[in-house]
């Protein structure tokens, strides 16, 4: 047994090898998070824009944050076994529907249950289609995402469209789901947040936020970020399923039901992108909207990318989405302004990297591009409101773009595969 346990860990990990990074000591970690906050603080002296690190800001990227990171845990644990979702945005749409079609008439808490139930249906078609039957694994999903839009329109017209307070494209409104909020620190880190002083008060305003108004499925949600980790990382399942992703053939050879581990996968993919849909309709807006996905299912993959395939990245990468959307709608173009001159600062940090690396063209195109933006910032006092509409959108594609050369998806992630191959 413990053989066999052995090759399974080495063909789960064996794509490390010349690719590896070291993993960062807490102390470095935190030390990274105190200069990320002091850059933030200096940027909002700078430009006025006092709401950049507010308790409001900050709870609401939270909240925007929470449906896109439930959609990339899911396309985590699919790609882990092997196997792409690119139907993690229907799954999210069957989530929308099913959490809202259960919460309103029972409650939330079913609401959501039947939002994870809507999710997972769609999962275990995709985890037919691919493993089962070997389709293509990005046909399968457009085509989940196709029939979870069509069948949630046609479900609305005789279901909401009937109920009190409900239509053809909207669902009545549902009741909240209970929220948190700690007494006395709340208010006291409000009131050190608004006082605007350098550092102190930009804390004040991130823990303010993760204090205040903070919905016990937001807590859920975070929670399933390091469950994840541990179940993959730290667990023999998490072993054999990983394993699937990265060579299923040497684990089929030791015994490991490869389509199981898959099944088992996808479907929880499926359930975890649905929970966000139902994050979605319940937390977020407290009602079902026709397209209230907005694409999400798509940015939580890209998260993931961005993530590295691991939890922790994966978190970083909605969290920055979720902020940036964040600062559309609440400050609108005096917050976007203010991150021209954050993105100037951070590209004239890479500039000294790159030329620390003796990577003299990289280092001049961001030069470049550094000088362009603070010539922006210098030159208007907002942008226009089509720029700030797409700012989140350009974040995720400027942070895919210069982090692609550091991504190493699992080795095995959407390659065909028939049972008997590793006999």
């Amino acid at each position: 047994m413990s053989e066999s346990t052995s090759t399974v860990t080495a063909a789960a990990a064996a794509p490390k090898k010349g690719g590896g990074r070291r993993r960062l000591s807490l102390p470095v970690v935190l030390l990274i998070i105190a200069g990320g906050l002091a850059l933030f603080s200096l940027v909002r002296v700078i430009s006025g824009a006092d709401d950049l690190t507010s308790v409001g800001q900050v709870s609401g990227a939270l909240q925007l944050a929470v449906p896109i990171g439930l959609a990339g845990l899911g396309g985590l644990w699919s790609e882990r076994a092997g196997v792409v979702n690119i139907g993690l945005e229907g799954m999210m749409i069957m989530g929308t529907w099913f959490g809202a079609w259960a919460g309103y008439q029972w409650g939330p808490w079913t609401g959501v249950l039947l939002g994870i139930v809507g999710g997972a249906l769609g999962g275990a078609l995709h985890a037919v289609m691919t493993v089962t039957f070997n389709v293509n694994h990005i046909v399968s999903g457009v085509a989940i995402t196709i029939l979870a839009t069509g069948a949630t329109r046609y479900l609305s017209n005789f279901t909401f469209a009937e109920a009190p307070g409900g239509s053809s494209k909207q669902s009545p409104r549902i009741e909240r789901v209970t929220d948190i909020t700690i007494p006395g620190l709340s208010d006291g880190l409000a009131e050190l947040q608004a006082k605007h002083w350098f550092f102190v008060s930009d804390l004040a305003g991130v823990l303010g936020g993760l204090v205040t108004n903070l919905s016990l499925l937001t807590v859920v949600a975070l929670l399933l970020i390091p469950a994840t980790w541990w179940i993959l990382w730290r667990t023999g399942f998490g072993l054999r399923l990983r394993s699937c992703g990265e060579n299923p053939v040497a684990a089929e050879s030791l015994g490991v039901n490869v389509y199981k581990y898959k099944y088992i996968a996808v479907i929880v993919s499926g359930a975890l992108a649905g929970l966000g849909g139902a994050f979605l309709a319940i937390v977020s807006t407290g009602i079902y909207q026709e397209g209230q996905t907005g694409g999400r299912g798509y940015i939580g993959l890209a998260a993931m990318i961005f993530g590295n395939w691991m939890p922790g990245g994966l978190a970083l990468g909605a969290g920055l989405f979720g902020f940036t959307d964040s600062l559309k709608l609440r400050g609108g173009a005096e917050n976007v302004h203010a991150m021209l001159l954050l993105l100037a600062i951070l590209l004239v940090a890479l500039v000294i990297w790159q030329l620390y690396k003796k990577k003299y063209t990289s280092a001049v195109i961001a030069a470049v591009v550094s000088a362009g933006l603070f010539v922006w910032y210098a030159s208007t006092d907002k942008l226009p409101s089509q720029f700030v509409d797409a700012a989140p959108y350009v974040t995720t594609l400027l942070v895919l773009a210069l982090s692609a050369q550091r991504l190493r998806m699992p080795k095995a992630d959407g390659l065909p595969y028939k049972r008997g191959q590793g006999k």
